[in-house]
Order: C-alpha cells, then structure tokens, then sequence
C-alpha cells in the first residue's frame, strides 16, 4: 500500500491518536498487502485483552486481484516485528461467501470483525458491507427445526451418558461435550451466536450471566450430579428430550 496511501485512507487515524498496533498493521499491510482497501483490527488487541500468546487479528478487504494468484479469499498466519499477525483477507466475492458460511455455522467471525473491529483504513465498499451485514448480525440466529432437534437428540443422549457412566474420565470426557452441546442449544434458540472453545464460554455469559453461571459452576467445581441437572434444564428449556422416534 505504501506510506503514503496507508495515511490518505479515507478512515486512517491521524499519528497523534495512533495506538502501538496501528503502526506495526500499517507496516505490515504496506509491506504484504499494498492493494487492500479496508484494514480492521479486531479481537483482543483492540479489546486491551491481550495475553502473552494473543496475536493480532487482521481483516482486510480489497478488490479483485488484490490477492496472490486470482484468490478470492486467504486465512494465514505471519510473523511480523515480533507480533503473530492473524490475517483473513477477502475480495467482496469471498467475503461474502465465507461470511454467509459463517452465518449458516451460527458463528459469523469476519462478520463480528468487520462489525466490532476497530477500522484503520476503509472506502466506501467497508461502508456498504457493514449496512449490509449490521441487519443480520443484529438478527442472530434462526435456526431451523431440524437444526435444534438434532441438539436436542444429542444432548438427550448426553445426558442419560452422563448420568450412567462411571470411569471417571469418561465422565469428564462426556460433561465436556455436554457442555458444549447444550450452551450451543441455549444460545441459537435465543437467537445468540455461539463459538468455539473459550468463545463458547465468553459468549454465554454475555448473554445470561446467571444461566451461564448455572451450568459453567458446577462444571468447574467437579460437581457432575449438579451440572447434570443444569444441562437437563436447559434441555428442557428448549424443547425438551428427544429421542424415540427421532429421525435424522
């Protein structure tokens, strides 16, 4: 992109209000992506959550050809000053095919970036994609019958697993995946995005601190008999067991 296109973007920050990551994304870019158009930093960087292993969350956007070999679309990882840069970068084609994927998987992580992420540098197609997806986000999940069934046939399964097992890595194995599975079920019947691993977990509790707070406690403390009545009512919250006659 080059020094002087990064600072004549229409959304680039004047220097006196430049944080630490915006001069080493601005490097960055110049120096792998000179065409992109829209550069978002997202993720913990711009939360001040940072960790000693967090990287730096990157999307960029920009119009076709300005990926290497005609790509539409490219998720890598680079190392650069020091900082794991995690890029996902897409023409409007791709993004709008991953994005839709995103959706369908009822976690949309490049729409919650271009939504949430702090915009260094952007025109007037970021401006249309964020009008275009803002309704969408804001909507949350709408998840078919069958869709909540299946969870529901898997959870009730879980359950009863969790209540007759005995080794107790097996338990733990089984309340895991239980977990996982019924803070889903909680979340897109309530039209909530989920996620994955410790997002899972971020995302419950921003939706009902008290109901995450139900199940995640008694998971944490080892107290199986409890959190299996935690997940057992939230099963039945969302429909209830399912299994007899169930056909997938």
């Amino acid at each position: 992109m080059g020094e002087t296109k990064w600072f004549t973007l229409a959304y680039a920050y004047p220097r006196r209000m430049r944080t630490w990551y915006e001069d080493v994304v601005g490097r960055f870019v110049a120096e792998r992506f000179p065409d992109a158009t829209s550069v978002i930093v997202a993720g913990s960087t711009v939360r001040n959550e940072r960790t000693a292993s967090s990287d730096v969350d990157l999307l960029l956007l920009g119009p076709d050809g300005f990926l290497a070999d005609g790509a539409d679309s490219l998720a890598a990882t680079y190392a650069h000053e020091g900082e794991a840069v995690e890029v996902f970068a897409y023409t409007p084609v791709g993004f709008e095919r991953w994005a839709q994927r995103g959706v369908e998987q009822w976690r949309p992580v490049i729409v919650r970036m271009l939504l949430e992420g702090r915009v260094l540098a952007g025109d007037e197609v970021l401006e249309q994609l964020r009008e275009r997806w803002a309704e969408t986000y804001d909507r949350g999940p709408q998840p078919e019958d069958a869709d909540v069934n299946l969870l529901r046939y898997a959870i009730t399964d879980l359950v009863d697993d969790l209540a007759d097992v005995t080794d107790d890595v097996e338990r733990r194995v089984v309340a895991a995946e239980l977990l996982r599975q019924v803070a889903s079920l909680a979340l897109i019947t309530n039209h909530r995005w989920i996620g994955t691993g410790k997002h899972l977990s971020r995302e419950l509790r921003r939706w009902d601190a008290v109901r995450a707070a139900r199940l995640t406690d008694p998971y944490v403390a080892g107290d199986f008999d409890a959190f299996h009545a935690a997940a057992a009512a939230e099963l039945e919250s969302a429909g209830g067991r399912l299994r007899t006659g169930f056909t997938r």
